[in-house]
């Protein structure tokens, strides 16, 4: 069996104030040095392996995938923000509520949500101010969220409760954050006394409080004895194999992480792709002729016509993939080629290292949507994971894309794209997010 070389711990250390603002070059410096696979002990008793190989990953991921979980830092760490629903379970809790939450994203009944859905965007895109420099991310971040909750439940006046879920998620993901990357300042942020409302007690009410939102909502929902045809209702509707509904509880982690992971991803791709759109016309002009030809006012149908918006958006997840690495536990011992996988090791699959390894795509840095044309994107199955891969994949790609690719067909339709600055930042968090995401929006 092949050994995997350690990172130093007096490396680690020294990189800890760079690896908790942005992890990825450090990722990146030990890939070079050490090849596709290495591992870091970043805390006693602790090793995390990391890997961008496309053979490890697929064997995680896919060929032997019941043997491997979701560690703890996302079981234990983020599901004490967010509870223990598909995001965050493991076993056969996850395999049977995946079955049950499944059908609800089916495209048959997305079609009926594609209509509210794009009446939310386009009240949201009437809110940008053209000729001005935009934080794009804030304006796609209130978009996706209102998305996510319109598509989940229709009521009456409901911003302002849309808006303090909105808070709150946002809030317990950078304490989650802090968490992760500063295990050793959790003895401060453990202690209510010291830390106040930096603390994780103070979070953990503010999750506490989310729940009590939508659990009124669920309450609102059985009293009206009226159906919406939202998903709510599918979900309320949907039921085990031996008959039984989901419990509140579970409803309610199910809800928070379509929140969580549908909200914040889809805004991360909306921010990058419509920065590598103003910072490539000649991409933007090609994706807007396509979008103000299309031969049918249905929306379901428009999706299969605006094929290079699709590549413009899979192109930007190939880049800027939002869920940048995953993590997985081997249940037990295990081998892939001349690896030893041991029970209980912790393998964290770097997706944004693997989309930009030299050896896979040609000019992996460069912005080039053909790449991903009909007749190609096949080869990219083995290496190119923008939702996941294997069981596990995100259950709502087809919600997203299809909502994606509306917010920008109506974009560039209405507005020419100027950039502002000459790159392209990000803040790797959960998810990768961009950074100082400035755009000019000029009215047609």
């Amino acid at each position: 069996m092949r050994k995997i070389d350690k990172v130093s711990a007096f490396r680690f250390l020294s990189k800890s104030a760079q690896i908790y603002k942005d992890p990825l070059p450090f990722h990146r410096e030990n890939f070079q040095r050490y090849g596709h696979t290495f591992k870091i002990s970043p805390k006693p008793g602790l090793v995390i392996h990391f890997t961008c190989d496309t053979t490890l990953t697929q064997h995680i991921l896919q060929k032997n995938q019941r043997n491997y979980h979701k560690s703890s830092l996302q079981t234990d760490d983020l599901g004490k923000y967010i509870g223990h629903g598909l995001l965050t379970a493991n076993g056969e809790n996850w395999r049977k509520n995946r079955k049950l939450v499944q059908p609800a994203f089916y495209k048959k009944q997305l079609a009926t949500l594609m209509d509210s859905m794009n009446k939310v965007i386009l009240k949201e895109l009437d809110r940008i101010k053209p000729d001005i420099e935009v934080d794009i991310h804030e304006i796609f971040s209130d978009l996706a969220f209102k998305v996510v909750a319109k598509s989940l439940f229709y009521l009456e006046d409901m911003d302002e409760r849309i808006n303090r879920l909105q808070h709150i998620t946002e809030q317990a993901q950078k304490m989650l954050i802090k968490e992760l990357r500063l295990p050793f300042l959790m003895w401060y942020y453990d202690r209510q006394w010291l830390s106040g409302n930096s603390s994780v007690a103070y979070h953990l009410k503010l999750i506490d409080e989310a729940r009590e939102i939508l659990q009124d909502i669920i309450d609102q929902r059985r009293k009206e004895q009226k159906e919406y045809g939202d998903l709510l209702d599918m979900l309320l509707q949907s039921t085990y194999e031996d008959g039984t509904h989901m419990s509140d509880r579970q409803l309610i982690d199910e809800i928070l992480v379509l929140f969580i992971a549908g909200h914040e991803t889809t805004a991360n791709v909306l921010t990058f792709a419509t920065q590598l759109l103003a910072h490539h016309p000649d991409e933007a002009a090609l994706a807007r002729d396509q979008a103000s030809q299309v031969s049918t006012p249905d929306l379901m149908t428009q999706m299969k016509e605006l094929d290079h918006i699709k590549r413009v958006l899979e192109e930007t997840m190939r880049l800027y993939p939002p869920a940048y690495v995953t993590d997985r536990v081997a249940v037990d011992d295990d081998v892939c080629g001349d690896i030893e996988l041991k029970k209980d090791s912790i393998w964290l699959i770097s997706f944004y290292e693997m989309h930009r390894r030299k050896d896979l795509w040609d000019s992996p840095d460069d912005f080039v949507p053909q790449r991903f044309d009909a007749d190609k994107r096949k080869s990219y199955s083995d290496q190119y994971f923008p939702f996941g891969a294997g069981p596990r994949m995100c259950i709502g790609n087809n919600f997203a894309m299809f909502e994606m690719m509306l917010v920008i067909k109506n974009i560039l339709i209405k507005y020419k794209l100027e950039p502002v600055g000459d790159t392209i930042e990000y803040h790797p968090l959960i998810t990768l997010r961009p950074k100082n995401a400035q755009v000019v929006f000029k009215s047609r």
